[in-house]
């Protein structure tokens, strides 16, 4: 499964996105909107299909376009809104993406058992979304250590749709399989990040959470810093200052 993610500054942003990715023969069924807006969801809701019934009262029954779902109140955040027809995971979502939702901020999710939709939808956010400016040809590496405990993968090139998402993710697969659930990902030598890379140090970080574990990223690169600026990522993850801030927090959390 590919998981690509784009964030919004504004609603008109976000249905542009929506459009087409739809446009573009994206199944709804691998679409959700995430929003605290009510507003901007029986808006998004209408341009859909809809209607602002669906948006305030639950999915709508045989609209076309995107349906829309309220959740319940969800801690920390309040109200919020999940729109597309599979919208089972949108709680986690939610409780995931808490602070950036609080910050005004939309968030559209592409999730996809098919490359070649992992790809349409992976460009269409890329290019509508808040991401890095700067692309990259290198290649992706990494490389492991483990440090009386916890271990450390330390990442290098892209990590994007295809080799540099997907090493990441059966590197943090491999330590959880073999039991080690405390890890950090140095993110020094990483030089581009796309929306496919987003979902996965997403994707990982709630693997991580689920199996117990923690996640850190240490040392991210000036490229990567300002894509978790500015998508207001960095209030997700937790970043310590330097690799031994790290592996001192978690003998902490040890002895508690």
């Amino acid at each position: 499964m590919e998981t690509a993610i784009g964030v919004f500054p504004t609603r008109e942003r976000a249905e542009e996105a929506l459009r087409s990715l739809l446009e573009h023969q994206v199944p709804e069924e691998s679409v959700v909107y995430l929003t605290r807006s009510e507003n901007d969801a029986v808006s998004v809701g209408k341009q859909f299909g809809a209607g602002a019934g669906g948006a305030a009262g639950g999915a709508t029954d045989g609209s076309a376009g995107i349906r829309a779902t309220c959740l319940q109140t969800v801690p920390g955040v309040g109200s919020v809104f999940a729109m597309g027809p599979n919208v089972s995971g949108s709680v986690e979502d939610l409780a995931l993406f808490r602070r950036v939702l609080n910050e005004g901020y939309s968030i559209v999710i592409v999730r996809t058992e098919f490359p070649e939709i992992a790809t349409i939808g992976c460009e269409i956010l890329d290019r509508l979304g808040l991401k890095t400016k700067k692309s990259s040809t290198s290649r992706s590496m990494v490389t492991t250590r483990e440090v009386n405990g916890p271990m450390i993968a330390y990442v290098v090139g892209r990590i994007a749709l295809g080799d540099g998402a997907l090493l990441l993710r059966d590197t943090v697969q491999d330590f959880l399989r073999r039991g080690n659930d405390q890890i950090i990902l140095d993110l020094e030598d990483v030089d581009f990040i796309d929306s496919a890379g987003l979902g996965e140090l997403v994707r990982s970080h709630m693997s991580v959470r689920s199996h117990g574990g923690q996640l850190k990223l240490v040392n991210p690169s000036a490229s990567v810093q300002d894509l978790l600026n500015i998508t207001k990522l960095d209030r997700v993850f937790d970043i310590p200052a330097d690799e031994a801030t790290a592996l001192a927090s978690f003998k902490t959390v040890r002895r508690g």
